[in-house]
C-alpha cells in the first residue's frame, strides 16, 4: 500500500511528464518560428531549468520521511507553482506571436 506521500509523488511525476512534453512541444515550435527565436529560446531554457530543480526536488521528496518530508513539501509545492506559471505564461506568449 502507498503511502499519501508516495501517491503524490507518483502524480505529481505524471504531471511532470506531461509538463515536459509540454515544453519539448514549445521548444519545436520556436525551432519552427522566425522571429523572436533567441527570446523563445531563453523561456524554453527557463522552462527545463523549473522543470529539472522540480525533478530534483521530487527525488528529495521520494527518500525523505517523516518531518524533513514534511519541510520538504513546502519546496516542492513552490517549485511546482513555478513551473505551472511559467509554462501558462510561455504558452501564451507563443499563442500570441503564432
Amino acid at each position: 500500500m502507498r503511502t499519501k506521500q508516495g501517491e503524490y509523488i507518483d502524480r505529481l511525476s505524471q504531471q511532470l511528464k506531461e509538463w515536459s512534453s509540454l515544453i519539448d512541444e514549445l521548444e519545436s515550435r520556436m525551432a519552427g518560428a522566425t522571429a523572436g527565436k533567441g527570446h523563445y529560446g531563453l523561456r524554453i531554457r527557463d522552462l527545463k531549468i523549473k522543470r529539472d530543480a522540480l525533478s530534483l526536488k521530487l527525488q528529495e521528496l521520494g527518500s525523505a520521511s517523516g518531518d524533513s518530508g514534511k519541510a520538504l513539501m513546502t519546496g516542492v509545492e513552490a517549485a511546482k507553482k513555478e513551473l505551472r506559471d511559467a509554462i501558462t505564461l510561455a504558452r501564451n506568449k507563443f499563442k500570441q506571436a503564432a
